[in-house]
């Protein structure tokens, strides 16, 4: 014959473990939607593509990247600024 047991209260939400840290890294962007992988090789991560919305930055939930919206002047899209970033619909 089954045991009738009270139900536990549910645990309390813990705390963040590191709160408020800053980004691992950020990343100045021309497009709203932007991919990351992690800069890729053995050290990156499966490719994801992040969508901003109405937000001026985007963060990947793989690596931490923020990817935050440029003002002004686009200017010319660079590897060496912003490498394994892949902005708008066609990539690098």
């Amino acid at each position: 014959m089954p045991v009738d047991r009270p139900h536990p209260e549910p645990m309390p939400a813990k705390p963040a473990l590191a709160a408020d840290l800053p980004p691992a890294e950020v990343v100045v962007v021309r497009s709203r939607r932007v991919a990351c992988d992690g800069v890729g090789g053995a050290l990156g991560h499966p490719r994801v593509w992040l969508e901003m919305g109405e937000a001026d930055f985007v963060e990947c939930g793989y690596c931490d990247r923020r990817f935050v919206l440029a003002g002004g002047d686009p200017g010319l899209e660079s590897e060496l600024t912003a490498p394994g970033v892949y902005e708008g619909p066609g990539g690098h």
